[in-house]
């Protein structure tokens, strides 16, 4: 908490507040309670998922866990595309009209995971659903989730 001098999260906004679910890696327990969380959400609501993606940086782990919890294959979506080597956005397989439910550690206005979602479908991708383990719950994600 800093209200004297606020954090600037990645959508620009400024907040006493920066909710930091990288450091959730460092506890097992609660990684394995925030990675069953999730493989049950997926289960219950989208059990045609046929593979995973993560968002760099922060939803890369917690998706490759969950991933393998499910035995499902895995991505990670970067925020643009490399300016070396192959200048891939996405790294690991992406198969035409594949199920993917996209990881996220945390939701503030949206845009970033909206981002990768986008570039998962330009990409041939079929999102069927984001999850992530903590939401600001902003009227702006939530207009940016519903355009």
């Amino acid at each position: 908490l800093k209200p004297e001098e606020p954090f600037t999260w990645a959508s620009g906004i400024k907040s006493p507040i920066y909710t930091d679910n990288r450091i959730t890696l460092s506890y097992p327990e609660t990684r394995t309670l925030i990675e069953n969380g999730f493989v049950e959400k997926i289960k219950e609501e989208f059990p045609e998922v046929e593979v995973i993606a993560g968002t760099a940086t922060a939803g890369i782990p917690h998706g490759a866990i969950i991933a393998d919890k499910m035995n499902l294959p895995f991505a990670y979506i970067r925020s643009k595309p490399k300016d070396h080597g192959a200048g891939n956005q996405i790294e690991g397989r992406v198969v035409k009209g594949e199920k993917m439910v996209v990881v996220e550690d945390l939701i503030s206005t949206g845009g970033s995971v909206l981002d990768a979602v986008a570039a998962a479908e330009r990409e041939g991708a079929n999102v069927i659903g984001v999850v992530a383990i903590f939401t600001y719950e902003l009227p702006k994600a939530e207009k940016n989730f519903a355009d």
